[in-house]
């Protein structure tokens, strides 16, 4: 068995009393206090994130934009610079080899930020890719830590952190999934952090690139500015019930390679009429009217399904939670679920097996929580 790995901040998250759990390959604090506390935290005011497990590529060259068009199922190359754009890596079958922010900084250098588990797999196909491409792509996994604030503060926070400045755009005029970047300065010594305006809690927030030394040090400087304004580490756990009431999909459980991107809703992503990127073929192949979709689901009470449990109508097994918990914020079960796309119409009244209780569910269109602007 591999010993775990762990990020810069391991020794924040243990004098902070972080509860662990392995994530991907990565030792990740999966709480603090409570769930609840942390959830509420970042919907109220803020909460900070270590996502240092993230893994990041860098692709470089004369290509870089026409490498990213094939290798990816989005347009890369038309991305101006600074912005960020959601994709998905995919398989020569259409099946989803990970979904990743690409961020542009300029039309010969980008910036893709794959999930942790998945590193190996992306930076494979990377590799096969690339051939015939004047591009350069690095694995800069182990040289990058990414911290997110995330919650409605989050910007005011980061604009009280003194060791931020000289920043190339400033956060008032950032769109969202655009990138600014600034200066740290800690220990008389300054490095330059790239912050992004993107997120994966539904909320207002940033994820900012800092060298893995800096981390812990930025870690520090963000709990001091933030402390005014409510901000709280937040782990694991608060962070999927926040992804999960802002219906975003979680590679192995919504996404994997035994999906295509319209079952998952992501149809949107794919610009399939491109001459050529990998899976193109594969797609035109599926028959998406006769595969499982992926639906949102509210039940009453307080009874969650979870993640396997069986979808029926009537006796008719007719899905599967993918992902399922009782929602903090609303206070009633929620849950994602592929089901057959005859019963997939949002009003549809459906059952959920909770450990061999049936529980009625309504089929709901996602996301079930947005925040308000």
């Amino acid at each position: 068995m591999t010993d775990p790995r762990y990020t810069p901040l391991r020794e924040r998250h243990e004098a902070l009393g972080a509860a662990f759990t392995d994530f991907g390959g990565w030792a990740m604090p999966v709480r603090y206090t409570s769930d609840l506390a942390e959830h509420r935290a970042v919907r109220e005011a803020a909460g900070l994130f270590d996502i240092s497990h993230m893994a990041e590529f860098v692709v470089e060259g004369r290509q870089a934009g026409a490498f990213l068009d094939y290798a990816l199922a989005g347009r890369l190359s038309v991305l101006a610079d600074d912005q960020a754009k959601y994709s998905l890596v995919l398989d020569a079958s259409g099946g989803i080899v990970d979904d990743v922010i690409v961020y542009c900084q300029h039309p010969e250098r980008f910036i893709v930020v794959a999930n942790a588990g998945n590193r190996d797999a992306v930076a494979a196909a990377f590799a096969d890719r690339s051939g015939g491409f004047d591009v350069d792509v690095e694995d800069w996994t182990d040289r990058i830590a990414l911290i997110a604030v995330q919650g409605p503060a989050s910007q005011r926070i980061l604009e009280a952190t003194p060791e931020l400045a000289d920043y190339s755009a400033p956060l008032g005029d950032l769109k969202y999934y655009r990138m600014t970047h600034a200066t740290f300065t800690a220990g008389g010594e300054s490095s330059p952090v790239h912050i992004g305006r993107t997120g994966y809690t539904g909320e207002d927030g940033f994820e900012v690139f800092v060298r893995w030394d800096d981390a812990a040090l930025l870690w520090d400087a963000l709990l001091r500015a933030g402390e005014p304004f409510g901000l709280v580490p937040a782990g694991l756990a608060a962070r999927d019930t926040l992804r999960l009431e802002a219906g975003m999909p979680l590679y192995g459980h919504e996404l994997s390679l035994a999906m295509v991107p319209a079952q998952a809703g992501l149809g949107r992503v794919v610009v399939a009429d491109k001459e050529r990127f990998v899976g193109k073929e594969g797609l035109a192949a599926v028959d998406v009217a006769s595969v499982p979709v992926l639906v949102g689901l509210t039940a009453e009470g307080k009874r969650a399904g979870r993640a396997g449990y069986g979808i029926f109508d009537g006796e008719t097994r007719v899905g599967e939670i993918t992902s399922g918990a009782l929602s903090p914020t609303l206070g009633h079960p929620i849950a994602m679920a592929y089901v057959s796309p005859t019963v997939s119409a949002p009003g549809t009244e459906l059952t959920i097996d909770v450990r061999g209780t049936r529980i009625p569910a309504t089929v709901t269109a996602l996301p079930f929580y947005r925040r308000t602007k």
